[in-house]
């Protein structure tokens, strides 16, 4: 026997519906004020006419009565779903006809109408912030590309449109193998999420070089989708490139016009002596005078670029565990044309090349010692471990303080008449080299200059505490 349906068996009754529950409800209140007046109506002393007459005014009159009240709750209601109905759709012009403030129905239009406000000037600002975030993603210079969960190209800005060659409308919905942003996209595939950018040397359609990938998730509609931003780092190297050839070229080309020029003056002179007749009797003086000079020229032009081959041939560093306290005692005792002061610190241990490291101190040391010498000074040298488990080592002084120069850090830049310029140069590469840092900065508690070495933990550079 087939089993009986579960609508047969379960028929839940059919209720009401509210506008029907309200008239119900507002005719049973009515029904005992009608009935009793036609119990007197017929009880009193009228005739027939007159009943009737009175009867049907009545029921004309609660039926007027019943249709107002049904107006008065229901009409109220109905316009306040059409209100939140427009809201919904997104339309804000519509308004509630103006009203009683201080009951229960005014208030809820009231709070109605400011929710419209709301919504709408928030739908402003949403409009307006999506027409900037529209505008800045056409005329940003970096290319700008979204996929979805299946990797098939969602948006794309200008920029991205001239990186493949390709409209937006022939690149949409196609896939990042079709587009060759597969490789772009692999720091996502393999979980690299939100990191901090990574190189990609790669030929596109539309343009070819260097590129800085950087990728992200978020979801829209609850689906995921991956943002993908790619920038042209070819244009920038190119032009750092060549400020670097400017700086390098104009500074070699002044160290070696101030060799060249007196050597070039001289041996015009000595070519005029040779020319004389008779000769001078002191020619054999001056021309040793001259050739001397010449000599010493051609050396100082010599060890110019036996120091700038020494800056490009720098090699990486080999770590070994140095202990600061030693090192530093070590380094300030080479100075001998002044004592170099110590200054205490903890007992630390660094991992860092031992020769490049001293090499760095030492030319600090000099520098300093270069400048307290010309006040008659004091320099001393010290280390403490700083924020984040970083070692520091300063090296302070008493002299005249730092040039009013942006050009420290410049390769063959010097203030010194028989400097080569190479040296802060050679002591910041070591420090990166190492994973750290130099500065350089007028002290706060007087004359001189304060120089910091900066080492972090990390990898190839560690920090621990002494035995």
């Amino acid at each position: 026997m087939a089993a009986p349906r579960t609508d047969d068996r379960r028929r839940r009754p059919r209720r009401l519906n509210y506008e029907r529950r309200i008239t119900l409800l507002a005719v049973f209140a009515g029904v005992p004020g009608v009935a009793t007046a036609l119990i007197l109506l017929w009880a009193g002393d009228f005739s027939t006419r007159t009943r009737w007459t009175f009867a049907i005014l009545l029921l004309v009159a609660w039926w007027v009565l019943l249709t107002a009240l049904r107006e008065r709750i229901i009409r109220p209601l109905q316009t306040l779903a059409n209100l939140l109905s427009a809201l919904l759709e997104g339309d804000y012009s519509m308004r509630p006809t103006s009203g009683p403030t201080d009951d229960a129905l005014g208030l809820a239009f009231r709070e109605v109408q400011a929710l419209g406000q709301t919504l709408r000037e928030q739908r402003l600002g949403a409009l307006e912030a999506t027409a900037l975030l529209r505008k800045v993603m056409e005329e940003i210079d970096v290319a700008v590309f979204t996929f979805d969960h299946e990797r098939r190209l969602r948006l794309v800005n200008r920029a991205g449109e001239r990186v493949l060659a390709t409209p937006a409308e022939r690149l949409l919905g196609r896939t990042a193998d079709e587009l060759g942003l597969a490789e772009a996209l692999g720091g996502v595939d393999r979980g690299r999420d939100g990191e901090g950018g990574r190189l990609l040397d790669a030929t596109f359609p539309g343009r070819a070089g260097r590129w800085e990938v950087r990728t992200g998730r978020f979801r829209q509609g609850g689906l995921p989708h991956t943002l993908l931003v790619l920038t042209d780092l070819s244009r920038t190297l190119r032009e750092e490139e060549r400020q670097a050839w400017q700086r390098l070229v104009r500074v070699l080309g002044h160290e070696i016009n101030n060799s060249l020029a007196p050597i070039k003056s001289i041996a015009a002179s000595l070519r005029g002596l040779l020319g004389r007749d008779p000769r001078p009797d002191d020619l054999d003086e001056d021309l040793t005078r001259g050739l001397d000079v010449i000599a010493a020229r051609t050396d100082a032009l010599s060890r110019f670029m036996n120091a700038y081959a020494r800056l490009a041939r720098l090699p990486p560093p080999r770590p070994v565990p140095l202990s600061i306290d030693e090192l530093i005692r070590r380094v300030a005792s080479l100075e001998t044309r002044m004592t170099v002061e110590v200054a205490p610190g903890p007992d630390l241990t660094v991992h860092a090349d031992a020769d490049q490291l001293e090499q760095l101190l030492i030319n600090l040391i000099k520098n300093a010692v270069d400048a307290s010498l010309e006040t008659d000074g004091r320099v001393w040298i010290g280390w403490t471990l700083g924020a984040a488990g970083q070692i520091e080592v300063f090296v302070e002084d008493e002299g005249p303080g730092l040039p009013e120069s942006g050009n420290l850090f410049v390769p063959f830049f010097t203030t010194k008449p028989n400097g080569t310029g190479i040296g802060l140069v050679l002591c910041r590469q070591i420090a990166e080299a190492h994973g750290g840092a130099l500065e350089l900065g007028d002290r706060a508690e007087g004359r001189g200059c304060r120089a910091v070495l900066r080492l972090p933990v990390g990898e190839g550079v560690g920090v621990a505490a002494g035995k």
